[in-house]
């Protein structure tokens, strides 16, 4: 077995690189046809990873929308949905969020050294609490979740997840879908963080496909095959 996990790194965004607004209701970029896409992507990984950031403030599900592709992964021995991953720093998860309560698949929980006993005090049985060292040790915590059986990890945000994966070299293909309107907010979170890392290696454009409004640029680092 791999190390880690092929990394699959998704996310929408305005045509000026923003991935939500400033306000305090989420901006929806994808439509309902790519939403269709995104589930089928989800429906071909074993995990899916999000900031514990993204899980406060958009209390996301990450469960299979399509009853059809959850009876697919069944047939087949797996979850029926993907197991949730989340990283945190701080500590601070509501027990009572969607990514906790909603699916029956495993929840893996990443956090710093110095949170992992109060984490694992306030979620109980709801999740596997993992100590992903302080700083956090990304090839550490690929390492354990291809460990678990993970083959394919979607990261799916937010824009500091996006960071530190991109960052650390880790991510071996990019789904890009790109919304047809312009945000023009500095106060609102963009897709990677400005001057985080220096320019990295060009990636190879695999696919470009029209979605409804929207568009999907498919790309692929220097070691991924199509």
């Amino acid at each position: 077995m791999s190390s880690r996990p092929y990394v699959l790194l998704s996310v929408a965004m305005s045509l000026d690189g923003y991935i939500d607004d400033a306000s305090a209701e989420r901006l929806l970029l994808s439509n309902a046809e790519d939403l269709a896409r995104v589930d089928e992507v989800r429906a071909g990984v074993d995990a899916i990873l999000v900031g514990a950031n993204t899980v406060r403030s958009d209390n996301p599900r990450l469960v299979l929308r399509e009853p059809r592709l959850r009876e697919q992964r069944r047939a087949r021995g797996d979850h029926p949905d993907p197991i949730k991953v989340t990283i945190t720093g701080s500590g601070d998860l509501d027990p009572q969020a969607n990514f906790f309560q909603l699916g029956e698949s495993p929840k893996i929980v990443y956090a710093l050294s110095s949170t992992v006993s109060t984490v694992a005090a306030r979620l109980g049985t709801l999740a596997d609490v993992v100590d992903a060292g302080d700083p956090l040790d990304v090839p550490k915590m690929l390492e354990d979740l291809a460990s678990r059986g993970v083959r394919r990890l979607m990261v799916e945000g937010g824009g500091a997840i996006h960071t530190l994966f991109l960052a650390a070299g880790f991510v071996d293909e990019l789904h890009v879908v790109v919304a047809p309107l312009f945000v023009a907010d500095e106060r609102a979170p963009r897709f990677v963080n400005p001057g985080a890392f220096p320019v990295t290696a060009r990636m190879t454009l695999a696919e470009v496909r029209q979605i409804g409004d929207c568009a999907l640029l498919r790309y692929l680092s220097g070691e991924a095959d199509a």
